[in-house]
């Protein structure tokens, strides 16, 4: 379980049979991922003139999609990813359609809210149906786990790249291009997924978890979920940190950018941890990355200029690949048998509800004293969960079964 992958590995994953339609359509399908929230939060701002309106449509898309990322985890788990994702697929299309109406005729902010909701509950899955499905194409070892580092280093890179695209087509002479954009591209991915020989194939695991917690029944699951609400919420501090300082320091308009340098260290530095994991033990790894990660946020408070918070970032963001890495790599250790995709959705909904947190618990602190204080408190928070996960450690030992099955 914590073997390191080197970059033979990543080739073999990536050339292996019947991976290469699931990574194109992937790709595709994952790639508006950080680009439609931004581009319906810059929308509605547009056409209503708020910031307060454009927040709250926001946040109502970031509920849903928390929500909606377990609900069709677990039904994918019971009848494989083609048919949920071929029917959420044409609810999104249709969804997003009836949120822009709604948006061009201005109505309410009530109801743009609970459509955004539902935009968000009804966001083809696509990512998770993309990890679980490695299980199939590849078996347990070096070739598996690249697989599993190469879908986090490729969510940093559509993060790296969404919120861009959202700026852009926000400019265009129709504000709402990036949200059609978007959808579009999600849409086509998802359906190309799902048509991919290897998505149709896949046959879903006889049921073994009878309650109605699913995954996050056991206790490595709940322990790897702690994991990835730690991390989401020290995101959450930083995405509200950051454009503060730029603010602060008289650049309000490159805070976006500013947030993208985090992401390139990460990506680069995802690659190479990935060839040389440490620590190598899965239960040791989660609380080393989460109380280093807060450890490198405290950097973040020293700088005086945007120059050296940029240079910061660059160091601090360096352990957000490797963290998104072991979520997904910890889950062949705390999922039950048959639940892959609900437990990979669980992390995206832990990720999501942990930056939702973050970011208002940051928004307060940086009305009241700055973004210093944020990222200190960010650091501070980190560390105390990085201590729970430290206590919970044994719960994400390998059974003598699994650790066989990774030596092979």
């Amino acid at each position: 379980m914590s073997q390191s992958a080197s970059l033979a590995d990543y080739r073999t994953a990536l050339t292996a049979p019947g991976a290469r339609g699931p990574v194109i359509a992937s790709l595709l399908g994952r790639l508006p991922i950080a680009m439609v929230g931004l581009a319906l939060m810059l929308y509605v701002q547009r056409e209503t003139g708020s910031f307060a309106a454009a927040g709250l449509v926001s946040a109502g898309a970031l509920i849903g999609v928390a929500c909606g990322s377990v609900a069709q985890g677990r039904i994918m788990d019971r009848v494989g990813p083609t048919k949920p994702l071929y029917v959420m697929s044409a609810v999104f299309a249709v969804l997003v359609a009836v949120e822009v109406s709604a948006i061009e005729l201005h109505a309410p902010v009530a109801l743009l809210t609970g459509l955004a909701f539902l935009v968000g509950a009804s966001e083809p899955m696509v990512g998770p149906a993309s990890r679980a499905l490695w299980a199939e194409l590849l078996p347990p070892g070096p070739a598996r786990n690249a697989a599993y580092s190469y879908e986090a280093i490729s969510m940093e890179t559509f993060f790296i790249l969404g919120p861009g695209l959202a700026g852009l087509m926000v400019a265009m002479p129709w504000p709402g291009t990036g949200v059609v954009v978007g959808a579009v591209c999600m849409v086509l991915g998802s359906v190309g997924f799902a048509s991919t020989r290897a998505a149709r194939a896949q046959r879903p695991a006889p049921k073994q978890n009878t309650s109605l917690l699913g995954a996050i029944a056991t206790p490595g699951m709940r322990t790897v979920a702690l994991a990835a609400l730690g991390f989401g919420t020290l995101i959450g501090f930083i995405e509200v940190g950051v454009p503060a300082a730029a603010v602060e320091a008289g650049y309000p308009t490159v805070g976006g950018l500013l947030l993208s340098v985090l992401s390139v260290s990460s990506v680069v530095v995802g690659v190479l941890y990935g060839l040389r994991p440490w620590p190598r033990p899965m239960h040791l790894r989660l609380p080393a990355l989460l109380l280093g990660f807060a450890a490198l946020i405290t950097l973040l408070a020293v700088p005086a200029t945007l120059w050296g918070l940029c240079l910061a970032l660059l160091v601090a963001g360096s352990l957000i690949t490797p963290q998104s890495t072991a979520h997904s790599m910890a889950i062949e250790i705390a999922a039950p048998e048959g639940t892959a995709t609900e437990a990979f959705g669980w992390v995206v909904t832990s990720v999501t509800l942990g930056a939702a947190i973050g970011q208002s618990v940051s928004g307060q602190l940086v009305e009241l004293s700055g973004p210093a204080a944020s990222f200190l408190t960010a650091s501070a928070v980190g560390a105390v969960l990085a201590a729970i996960l430290w206590l919970r450690r044994n719960t994400l030992l390998p059974t003598r079964e699994q650790v066989s099955l990774a030596g092979v």
